[in-house]
Parts: structure tokens; C-alpha cells; sequence
């Protein structure tokens, strides 16, 4: 395989941490990694991987090292066979990249907090934060970004740190960028906001943007555009795995709808009428459907309708972009950048920062970003940067539990 475009120049070694490193999508993106590093198959949907990165001076994809926390015991060899039967993975990729899947599982340790933990919150922070920082150094990684693509939590009802912003607390503790891939709380509770502030670090999320609101992101700003008005929205999200099962608990799923739903405020000026409901079907497996209704009003009040149905494999379409955004937070965090990157936008239903929420502008933004990142000074970039120089599915339930 040719060398990446995009490939930074420099040799060393970028760490990539993932919470929830047993679960489907991070499977997918450790044998994804290694399947397109070794030429075995094309970065089909890596927006890294595109003419408009190039020379971005991003990490080469053959220089990212994985680890991780998760508070199930499966090895990633084996998670990724049971991909493979399932057809989220193609036959006979887990063997061939079996070296690289039992290297990443080596670096993954127990997450938590688990039944029975007695251990308070800033022993588990501290804790969760030297496996982090003991990876960076038996890996050689010059930087880490921790990556949340854990099952979905419910929304904290107390004072109490959930898992997500204790993991996202280690993360700022071991200096490392960090992205929340999920809707769960994260760096979002009102406890992280000072030291995340404080930290000098690049941060981004949150939930990524991979089906139904993708669409739901292209199609709202289209009836703004033509003027044609929207009398009602509704959809119906049918999906099984772990992440079928987290999203059972209404709790967890009004965490998730909360994104797709601001969605379509931002892009039609207002809210409308329908809600999203979610359905654990544990048949269709990693697979998921996403059904749309959308009443709207025409001319002289001619009323219409437009239905749409995505199908896709969840992992599949979330893997691509984990490692996008891993490479890219590495690079901000290279730059000098610092805290919360507005420009990652495109990739989230709940982007941090301010920007646009039309998926064609958090393009743009994306590419004037790319454009930052860049080693040449006469491409916009903001050479080597300064800190505040920054813009703008689950396989078992439980809390680290992978996606």
C-alpha cells in the first residue's frame, strides 16, 4: 500500500486509548487500522484518507498503538471472529490481522466501577489515569488520545461523577486529548468544566454522527433552504447488540435522542412536532435501521411527504471516523491547540463549541481546520500554536462497556 497522503513524516508512535476497548466499534477499529495499514482493504469512509487532508501532517495510520479500558474479559481475537460471523467484518480478516488484535488486548485493563468497587472517585480517576500514562510508556507513544466508544450511559442524576467523566477526568489527569464518541456525560459534567479549562488540552464530541442524524444534518437544511415548511418529524430507530440492549433503558435513550432531536432544531430554526423512538431488537445484531417520517407543506399549503430508511452496520460506519478523530485530536494537540475543538462539529450530533449545524458548513469549518493543522505557514495555519488557540456499540451494558 502506497504511503498515506495525509502520514505525518515523523516516526513516533500516537496512542489511541479506548474506553470500551472490548466492544464491536473499537473491535473494528483496531482490525480496521491494521487491515488498511497492511493494504488489505481501501479507508472506505476515512475523511482523513481524502484529498482535502493531505499535508495535514497527520499521524500515519501504521504509527497508532491501541489500549484501552473495559469491564468485560472477551480478547479482542475473539470479539473480532464473532464480527466476522456476523458479517460486520470480512471473512477471514481477524486471522490475518491476529497479530495486531492480541497486541491491542494485551493493553487493555479493567475498567470500572464495578459491583462491588469500593474504591472512591479520585482513587479510581487516579487509577484509570496511570494505566493511561503506563501504556504512553510502554507503547513509546509521544501522545495519547483517549476516545470514549463505550455503551450509553444514563444522563448523572446527583453530584456523583458517572464513569464516562471519570474516565474523561483520567484522561486531563494523564495529559491526553480527549473524544467522547457517545452521548454519555463525559467531559459535559459542570465538575470537569475548570480543569478541563485549565488543562491546555484539545477536547472533543460529543455522540458520533454516523446514520440517522447524518441524514437528518443534510436533509433539515434543505427544507430551510427551498423554504418549504416542516409540520412534523418522526423516526424509529431499530438496532440489537449491546448498544440495542443500553438503549432499552430509557434513560440511556433519551440521552441519545437529545442530539438527534437538537439536530433538527438547529437546522429548521425550530423545534417540530415527532420524536425518535429506539428498539432493541437483539436479532438484527450490530445492524441498524433508521426510519423517517417527515410531513411538510408545500405551495398553497399542498401537503407531502417524505419517508427515508437507512440501513447500515453501526460499527462499520462509527470505526472509520473514531479513527479520524483520533488522528486529528493528536495533531491539534501536536499544534499547540487547546480546548474545546469547535471544527470537529461534522463528526457529532452534540459538537462542543460553537458552529453550524448543517453537515455541508461543519464541512467547511472541517476543512479550514485541516488548513490549521498544516505545517505550511502560508496555508492559514497557526504554526506551532498556543494553548487557548483552539476553535470553536455496546456488547455488554455496564459502565466501560464497549459499543
Amino acid at each position: 500500500m502506497s504511503a498515506s497522503p495525509s502520514a505525518s513524516s515523523h516516526g513516533s508512535r500516537t496512542g489511541v486509548w479506548l474506553i470500551g476497548a472490548r466492544g464491536s466499534v473499537a473491535t473494528t477499529v483496531v482490525a480496521g487500522c491494521a487491515a488498511v495499514t497492511a493494504g488489505l482493504h481501501a479507508p472506505t469512509g476515512m475523511v482523513t484518507e481524502t484529498p482535502d487532508f493531505a499535508g495535514t501532517g497527520l499521524p500515519a495510520l501504521a504509527s497508532l498503538v491501541f489500549g484501552g479500558h473495559d469491564t468485560v474479559d472477551c480478547p479482542l481475537p475473539k470479539r473480532a471472529e464473532a464480527l466476522a460471523a456476523g458479517g460486520v467484518l470480512p471473512h477471514g480478516l481477524p486471522s490475518a490481522v491476529g497479530a495486531e488484535l492480541a497486541a491491542a488486548d494485551r493493553e487493555i485493563r479493567p475498567g470500572g466501577p464495578l459491583p462491588g468497587d469500593t474504591r472512591d472517585e479520585e482513587e479510581l480517576i487516579a487509577a484509570f489515569a496511570a494505566d493511561i500514562t503506563d501504556f504512553a510508556r510502554r507503547s513509546g507513544a509521544e501522545r495519547t488520545v483517549v476516545v470514549n466508544v463505550a455503551s450509553t450511559e444514563p444522563a448523572p442524576t446527583g453530584g456523583a461523577l458517572p464513569a464516562s467523566s471519570l474516565y474523561a477526568a483520567a484522561a486531563l489527569r494523564a495529559g491526553c486529548p480527549y473524544v467522547n464518541f457517545t452521548p454519555s456525560t463525559g467531559l459535559h459534567h459542570p465538575a470537569l468544566a475548570a480543569p478541563a479549562g485549565a488543562s491546555g488540552l484539545p477536547y472533543a464530541g460529543r455522540d458520533g454522527k454516523t446514520g440517522q442524524t447524518l441524514l437528518r444534518s443534510v436533509l433539515g437544511p434543505m427544507f430551510a433552504q427551498r423554504a418549504l415548511a416542516v409540520r412534523a418529524w418522526s423516526g424509529t430507530n431499530l438496532l440489537g447488540g449491546g448498544d440495542g440492549a443500553a438503549l432499552a433503558d430509557p434513560a440511556a435513550a433519551a440521552a441519545k435522542n437529545a442530539g438527534k432531536e437538537r439536530v433538527l432544531a438547529d437546522t429548521l430554526g425550530a423545534p417540530v412536532e415527532g420524536e425518535v423512538h429506539i428498539d432493541d431488537v437483539p436479532a438484527l445484531g450490530d445492524w441498524k435501521t433508521a426510519w423517517d417520517h417527515i410531513a411538510f407543506d408545500g405551495f398553497l399549503g399542498a401537503r407531502m411527504i417524505l419517508q427515508t430508511t437507512w440501513q447500515g452496520c453501526d460499527s462499520s460506519l462509527a470505526a472509520p471516523l473514531v479513527l479520524d478523530l483520533a488522528r486529528l485530536a493528536a495533531r491539534a494537540h501536536q499544534k499547540g491547540l487547546s480546548g474545546p475543538l469547535g471544527e470537529l462539529g461534522f463528526f457529532f450530533k452534540d459538537p462542543m463549541g460553537d458552529g453550524p449545524s448543517s453537515l455541508a458548513e461543519q464541512y467547511g469549518e472541517l476543512k479550514r481546520f485541516a488548513g490549521r493543522l498544516s505545517d505550511d505557514p502560508g496555508d492559514g495555519s497557526p504554526g506551532d500554536g498556543s494553548p487557548g488557540d483552539g476553535g470553536g456499540g455496546g456488547d455488554a451494558v455496564g459502565h466501560g462497556a464497549g459499543r
